[in-house]
């Protein structure tokens, strides 16, 4: 059975996996999981190999719940033609968030309908990266408090809407109209954050393919960004334990990483085997999401993000327009996801 499923698993990595063994990107339905600690002690896997943020994300009350398959983090994509055009250089490793502000007002061009920057009320690929630079927190470490009334939170908050009321991002209600993506992809933003997911589109586009590139984000108080990822579980009801477990712990090995990285469709979550991918887009410089995941935060989760997460869009949603300040708009979110903690 094993061998079978290794060769389907090199055939496409993204395929369904067998019965009784699921992928999850959240924890929030851990009591259908079994721990994996034991298993993981008896055959001496090392979560050493992963980094040790996305170990974290699988974790509940000290133990472990998944085995690392890939992750994702986020990086400043930039569009080299208009930083050329502009004669200014492109951005690398030293900027700060005073620096992109700065930039981002002189890429801006109202008359070509060019922007600097894009400022999406996106979480992952936006403001959770300057809240935790800004040492500000969406949930406290036991998941029991929201951090989004701590004014470190909500100016990490405020960088976003302020590049939107300084006019170098398009508002909210343009960005809900034409998707940030699609304006960057048509050569009218200079930047924008992103995740590491996006590079295959980009390497596929004849436009971006060769006029854009990723480096860090800028810093803030802290040189930190989010990390997301998938996990390899097995179902507690599952009938086949056993094999189960021998086909995560396949998915979770360095031959099974170097198979996923072949593929171009995720970054390998098992260290060292990360620079096949990095290699088969020259023209990005992928190392930087490698390099930042060193130094991630985990994605905010709880046992039920969903509920929170909702509110949380609503909310930043009708800020990000002016229909609310940020400030009210992070307090009400705040109470409201307290209220929804405590019921957890």
């Amino acid at each position: 059975m094993f061998g079978k499923l290794s060769q389907e698993y090199k055939q496409d990595p993204r395929r369904r996996l067998p019965q009784g063994a699921l992928v999850l990107d959240q924890v929030g339905q851990f009591p259908i999981l079994p721990r994996l600690y034991e298993p993981l002690k008896a055959d001496g896997i090392d979560l050493n190999n992963y980094p040790k943020a996305l170990v974290d994300l699988y974790t509940y009350d000290g133990q472990n719940y998944a085995l690392p398959k890939d992750f994702d983090t986020i990086g400043l994509w930039y569009n080299k033609k208009l930083f050329d055009d502009a004669k200014v250089p492109y951005p690398d490793e030293t900027w700060d968030w005073n620096k992109l502000k700065e930039v981002a007002k002189q890429l801006t061009d109202e008359k070509k309908g060019v922007w600097g920057i894009a400022a999406p009320p996106y979480g992952q690929d936006g403001f959770y990266n300057t809240i935790f630079q800004n040492g500000g927190y969406i949930i406290s470490e036991d998941k029991k408090t929201s951090g989004y009334d701590k004014p470190e939170t909500i100016e990490g908050l405020k960088f976003w809407t302020d590049l939107i009321n300084e006019k170098a991002s398009p508002t909210a209600a343009q960005l809900s109209e034409t998707e940030a993506t699609q304006l960057f992809e048509s050569g009218k933003i200079a930047m924008m954050y992103n995740g590491s997911w996006m590079a295959s589109a980009f390497h596929k586009n004849e436009y971006t393919k060769d006029k854009v590139d990723v480096t860090y984000l800028p810093k803030g108080k802290e040189n930190t960004s989010v990390i997301h990822g998938l996990g390899n579980v097995i179902s507690a009801n599952t009938k086949h334990p056993k094999e189960a477990w021998e086909f995560v712990k396949f998915l979770g090995s360095k031959e099974g990483a170097e198979i996923l990285a072949k593929s171009g469709a995720a970054i390998p979550a098992f260290n060292g085997t990360q620079n096949t991918l990095v290699q088969s887009m020259p023209n990005f410089n992928l190392k930087i999401f490698i390099d930042q995941a060193a130094v991630a935060k985990p994605y905010p989760i709880s046992k039920d993000t969903a509920k929170w997460a909702k509110l949380e869009t609503e909310l930043m949603t009708k800020a990000w327009a002016g229909q609310m300040s940020v400030e009210d708009a992070s307090k009400e979110l705040a109470q409201k996801m307290n209220e929804m903690l405590s019921q957890e």
